[in-house]
């Protein structure tokens, strides 16, 4: 609705009045609403979260398995005449018996070491056994083990075994022990002091020898 003047032509009098100017209320409520949804579309388009981009998955790469040879591969190694000779094993040393010059090895020591076969410097007499035997000694053997030190003696002897059962003749080999003079064990003919040997004492009382020590 307005308001306004409308201009008398001359010659009429002139008629005060009110111009009004209707305009639909439908009309003007729609623009409202219409505009109150614009707005409230452009504030929902704002607060809205960005959408992340997905998340593509790496494809697993296939492994293609090598092509299996179309002839099956020899059974045997092609070798010389001379790589044949040198692997004869009927050519090779037998167990225990060492390099050429070197001592056999008679068994493990007291902790897993070496245990080298004695290689006496000196055999002992049978004074020098004579004095550490049991009282009415029987026929048998003792063994020990020792360590050998310079001068071609031996310390740190343990008893290995003995026979008869109860016999104590390998007590009688270790109580007579620091008199015994036998050579360090040898490897590639150098000598190795501080290696463990074995010392084998055979007793025999039916004859004029009553012992004898290897």
């Amino acid at each position: 609705m307005t308001l306004g003047i409308i201009p008398t032509p001359e010659g009429q009098k002139a008629i005060r009045g009110i111009v009004v100017d209707l305009v639909p209320e439908s009309r003007s409520a729609s623009q409202t609403q219409s505009t109150k949804a614009e707005a409230h579309r452009q504030r929902v388009d704002r607060n809205r979260p960005e959408p992340k981009p997905p998340i593509v998955l790496p494809v697993k790469p296939t492994i293609a398995l090598p092509p299996k040879p179309s002839t099956k591969s020899q059974s045997w190694i092609e070798m010389s005449s001379e790589e044949m000779a040198a692997s004869d094993i009927s050519k090779l040393p037998s167990a225990g018996s060492g390099g050429a010059g070197d001592s056999e090895v008679a068994g493990k020591g007291p902790n897993g070491e070496t245990l080298y076969a004695a290689d006496w410097a000196r055999e002992p007499t049978d004074a020098e056994l004579g004095g550490y035997l049991p009282h009415n000694p029987q026929d048998g053997w003792g063994e020990i083990a020792c360590k050998t030190i310079p001068g071609n003696r031996v310390d740190d002897c343990i008893e290995i075994g003995q026979s008869p059962r109860g016999s104590h003749l390998a007590s009688a080999v270790r109580q007579a022990a620091w008199q015994f003079r036998v050579k360090p064990p040898r490897k590639n003919g150098r000598p190795m002091i501080g290696e463990w040997i074995l010392i084998h004492i055979d007793y025999s009382f039916n004859r004029r020898d009553s012992a004898s020590g290897r």
